[in-house]
Formats: structure tokens, C-alpha cells, sequence
């Protein structure tokens, strides 16, 4: 018995969300990649306390949607799994590209690519891969894929790019021996621009750090 597998390409659609609108006052594009059992239009509501008038949000949709708790009740979804991951991988990212275009991102604008969770790996990849310009890039509990180099991010070195990796005090998934990992893995590929900040918290997300990172306050004592 032969057993082979084979690939075939069609199109699909894909939805995503938006939040206020894009107009000549608007000074933040906020681009936010959801973790592992969001929705996107539930994810960007953690968005809504921002400036209506200065921000502008685009919550791409993860392709993959499953039930929740084993329960046919709610639905989340996830980027993609180890299982064919760079077709996977190349799928996602071709989407994204389709959403970055079918917005028209005014370069006029501050670009903030914010991942959480799973969304950092996704994030990262797309900013590496389509060297994405933007002014700030928000790692938010999450990991940095094992195959991105030094050498994927050396074209930000010629931008004012802030680069600010946060996480929860309490963390269940950033154990210590995970969070001196990723610390060292965001130190070898941003360098000097990476500024890593803790809050008292979990794997969550806030609405009051959001409001932090446009004001560019300081979240927490500053981690060595």
C-alpha cells in the first residue's frame, strides 16, 4: 500500500476586526495578533479604552477555530500547531500580508505591531519575514520561534523601532527557566532596543498597560 501525501492550493477567506476609525487624526495603527482560544472580536476589545480619535485597531483572525473545554458552546482558535508548520506558517503570513493591504497603511502613521501569547511567534515571523516598518513591536507573554536570527531583525537597526517585551509576575506558562530563555533569545535579536518590563499578574492581558505602552509610561520596575 502506498501512502503519499500531496498538497493542492485554493482560495479562502478569512475575516478580521477593526476598532474606530482611520482618519487624518489618527496617529497610532495598532496592528494586535491574539493568543491560542481568542476571537479577534473579542481580543480588540482590550483596545477600547485608547484614544478613539488617535487609534486605530486591526485584530487579524487566526484560521483555525476549534470548541472550547470540550464544550460545543464557545470557540477560540489558533494561529497554527507543529503539525505542517511552515505550510502553515506560509498560509498565515500570506494572510496578514492581505490584510496589511487591503487597509492601505498610511506611513504617516506610527505602526504598532502587538503580539500576545501565540501572537508574538506570529508577529515576529511577519516582521522578519516582510520586514515590516513600524515604531514600536509589544511582545507580550509569549516565545520567540526557534528559527528567527539576528540577522532576520539588523534592518531595524535603521529605524527608531522601540522593542518592549512584557509579562506577568505570575505567569504560569514563563516559568523562570522559560523567562531566562526568552530574555536571552530577545537580547540576541534586538540587541540595545529590546526593554524588558513585568507586572503583577498572569498570562492576561490589561487595558491599563495598553494605555501605558501609547504613553510610554513605565509599566513596572524595569527587569535586568
Amino acid at each position: 500500500m502506498n501512502k503519499d501525501e500531496k498538497q493542492v492550493s485554493y482560495q479562502t477567506i478569512n475575516t478580521y476586526e477593526t476598532l474606530n476609525e482611520l482618519t487624518e487624526k489618527t496617529k497610532n495603527i495598532w496592528i494586535v495578533l491574539h493568543g491560542i482560544g481568542y476571537l479577534s472580536k473579542y481580543f480588540i476589545k482590550y483596545f477600547d479604552a485608547l484614544n478613539t480619535d488617535e487609534n486605530y485597531i486591526i485584530a487579524p483572525q487566526a484560521p483555525s477555530k476549534y470548541y472550547l473545554k470540550n464544550e460545543y458552546k464557545y470557540v477560540g482558535a489558533s494561529w497554527l500547531t507543529k503539525e505542517s508548520r511552515v505550510l502553515e506558517t506560509a498560509n498565515v503570513l500570506t494572510y496578514l500580508d492581505a490584510v496589511y493591504a487591503a487597509e492601505k497603511i498610511s506611513s504617516n502613521c506610527n505602526i504598532i505591531v502587538f503580539g500576545f501569547s501565540q501572537g508574538v511567534s506570529i508577529a515576529t515571523r511577519w516582521i522578519a519575514s516582510r520586514k515590516i516598518k513600524c515604531s514600536k513591536i509589544v511582545l507580550y507573554a509569549g516565545g520567540i520561534p526557534k528559527e528567527l536570527k539576528p540577522e532576520d531583525f539588523d534592518f531595524l537597526d535603521h529605524q527608531e523601532t522601540e522593542v518592549k517585551f512584557i509579562v506577568g509576575d505570575k505567569d504560569q506558562y514563563l516559568t523562570a527557566k522559560v523567562l531566562k530563555q526568552e530574555t536571552g533569545r530577545i537580547a540576541e535579536l534586538f540587541k540595545s532596543k529590546a526593554l524588558q518590563q513585568m507586572f503583577e499578574g498572569g498570562h492576561e492581558v490589561k487595558k491599563d498597560i495598553i494605555n501605558k505602552l501609547v504613553k510610554n509610561e513605565t509599566i513596572s520596575k524595569t527587569r535586568d
